[in-house]
């Protein structure tokens, strides 16, 4: 059996997981979401949510670990929620957002002005002395990683001076410069 997809899931209080037609619905204090399941059978007992697989096929199998691994993402989305920091390292390089706009300063000669999709909370913190972070938050993991990827994507940090945008506490591998 899968090790991920035979763990159980345990509903944390205030949330309410609803099973209808292959569609598992959860329900929270930060709002609700929506996943489809196929081949797989979900079955919620006493608060615990397991996950079963028709046969040991290989499909059956990544699908197990897969819905669980989705659904377990839900529930934490729905009562927790999501949250990513990027920091901004380099000379010069800004960050600022009016609503749903940021606006980065990456060291082109125009600023880069992407427009956020409103599920996702933006949040700027830009104190002196200190590189610019920003934080991303939703209850949707899947949708915070994607806006945090594609601004990182803008300028990814290199491996000779660290310049770039990171994810807080993430370690980039440095490397000697040339040498005289």
């Amino acid at each position: 059996m899968s090790r991920i997809g035979k763990n159980p899931i345990t509903i944390p209080e205030g949330v309410t997981v609803e099973i209808k037609d292959n569609l598992v619905t959860a329900k929270g204090k930060l709002g609700e979401l929506t996943q489809e399941i196929e081949d797989i059978t979900v079955k919620i007992e006493d608060g615990i949510i397991t996950l079963e697989r028709p046969s040991d096929i290989n499909s059956h199998k990544s699908k197990h670990g897969l819905f669980r691994a989705l659904i377990n993402n839900m529930i934490t989305g729905v009562s927790e929620g999501w949250t990513k920091e990027l920091e901004l390292v380099g000379v010069g390089y800004r960050a600022s957002n009016q609503g749903q706009k940021l606006e980065l300063a990456l060291g082109f000669s125009h600023n880069i002005v992407l427009e956020v999709a409103p599920e996702v909370k933006v949040e700027t913190v830009s104190e002196k002395g200190k590189n610019p972070i920003i934080k991303l938050s939703s209850l949707d993991k899947q949708l915070v990683g994607q806006v945090a990827a594609k601004v990182r994507g803008f300028r990814r940090p290199e491996p000779y001076k660290g310049k770039g945008v990171k994810y807080v506490g993430e370690q980039i591998r440095r490397k000697a410069g040339k040498t005289a």
